[in-house]
């Protein structure tokens, strides 16, 4: 087997930081991109005379990604247990600007017909494969190339490249909605997000290009070569499994409902105008992505359990009271404060959750064990929740989402306050010694 450690230890931190994490800001500007742009694109692809219908069609192809996470999930989280975390993050980069570039050069409807929005759904199915792979490749190199004192702080820069991206993509919408007619922007103006991320996605390849192999993978290089990454192996830890589905599900609800869903909350029933209610997102987005390292790092010294217990009693019994507050605001001031309370409560889970899922399993199943369980949690709470909400809305019973936020908070705490504390786990055998930062005996996850 070679040896990998001199070379691991000559890792400059902050490059294998950004090329791990950088990945995922190229991926939600895309998606978020894709889903405030499709007004200006959707009559692009299909017949005109029906607007509604064209949305429609442009919704369906959007959640189409949706359920190619789990997909995307299974295959690049195998893919990154047989071939290394680095092979995985270079693959899905390539995939990121592959779709980018085609939704970017997608012929139009009066130029080929419906071919255009096949290609539409091709460049989304390549999305989803994508985003199902990533957010695992990254939490596993993250965990994996972080010394065990500084993972949680490392790790959590996966969120402060997801928010990050979210902020571009919508600084991106701004600028182009005030720089350009809605008549260009409906021709040809649509096209630029997508360029600007297939030339993003370019240059994360090559930063990724130049990443070095975990220790713990390269280390496990040689081991178990026929059960790594495969489902039949991921089964023997299904108990890890059921973890990663039942703490995600809580974390994601709250993630989505305080992210893309509160700013058509604010505007729809909050009453906030709609740039109103846009710089609100910004300005809170911009600060809870300030805070992840904070967290991350305070993690790593009192542990993660207690983040995560307190995102699950803060979620359980805070949604009620501050959903009920926002939908009576009527400031910006007011509206911002509310806001970031809510998101100060979802740092508990954002800053920690992908070092956590990491942390559970061996290196030989950890990038699937990370990637399916946790895709499949997303696209059943996360994916639907905006819809959810809706939903309650359009029957009148808006608070009754609330209550359905609060509940999944209530399950996924019972997790957090039945599971094992994470932190100390030794996940290669390079390191030893016997003990962490925290000066714990480390559990072995080898």
């Amino acid at each position: 087997m070679t040896d990998h450690t001199p070379r691991q230890h000559a890792r400059t931190p902050w490059r294998a930081v950004l090329g791990g994490s950088i990945g995922n800001l190229v991926e939600w500007f895309d998606w978020f991109v894709y889903a405030s742009f499709a007004t200006y694109f959707a009559s692009a692809f299909f017949p005109k005379g029906n607007e509604t219908a064209q949305l429609l069609n442009t919704a369906g192809i959007f959640a189409v990604g949706f359920f190619m996470r789990p997909v995307g999930g299974w295959l690049l989280g195998r893919f990154a247990d047989r071939r290394g975390r680095k092979a995985a993050l270079t693959l899905t980069v390539t995939l990121m600007s592959a779709s980018a570039l085609l939704i970017a050069i997608a012929p139009t409807y009066d130029q080929v017909g419906y071919f255009g929005a096949g290609v539409l759904l091709v460049a989304r199915l390549l999305q989803g494969l994508s985003v199902g792979g990533e957010y695992a490749a990254s939490a596993t190199y993250l965990t994996e190339a972080s010394q065990p004192g500084r993972r949680g702080f490392v790790s959590s820069f996966q969120y402060v490249s997801m928010t990050a991206g979210q902020l571009i993509g919508l600084g991106l919408q701004i600028v182009l909605q005030r720089t350009m007619s809605e008549d260009a922007l409906h021709s040809w103006g649509w096209r630029i997000p997508f360029i600007v991320g297939a030339v993003a996605a370019a240059v994360v390849f090559w930063l990724r290009r130049n990443l070095l192999e975990t220790e713990a993978y390269a280390e496990e290089d040689g081991h178990r070569g026929a059960d790594r990454g495969t489902v039949r192996e991921l089964l023997r830890h299904r108990k890890e499994a059921a973890l990663v589905i039942a703490l995600t599900m809580g974390g994601t609800v709250a993630y989505y409902t305080y992210t893309t869903y509160l700013t058509k909350y604010l505007s729809n029933t909050a009453g906030l105008s709609k740039s109103d209610a846009s710089l609100v997102s910004f300005c809170a987005l911009f600060l809870f992505m300030l805070l992840q390292p904070v967290a991350g790092a305070l993690s790593d010294r009192i542990g993660r359990r207690p983040l995560l217990i307190s995102f699950g009693i803060g979620s359980m019994l805070g949604t009620v009271p501050l959903m009920t507050a926002l939908s009576h605001t009527d400031t910006f001031a007011g509206a911002l404060l509310l806001s970031l309370a809510a998101l100060v409560i979802v740092t508990g889970y954002t800053s920690i959750n992908a070092v956590v899922k990491a942390e559970l399993f061996p290196t030989h199943v950890r990038a699937l064990g990370v990637a399916l369980p946790y895709a499949l949690a997303n696209a059943l709470f996360g994916g639907t929740a905006e819809y959810v909400a809706l939903w309650f809305k359009k029957s009148g019973m808006e608070s009754g989402y609330y209550w359905y936020v609060s509940a999944c908070a209530a399950v996924s705490l019972i997790v957090y306050l039945t599971m094992r504390e994470t932190r100390d786990t030794l996940l290669t055998r390079g390191r030893t010694g016997g003990r962490t930062a925290s000066g714990k005996p480390q559990t072995t996850s080898v």
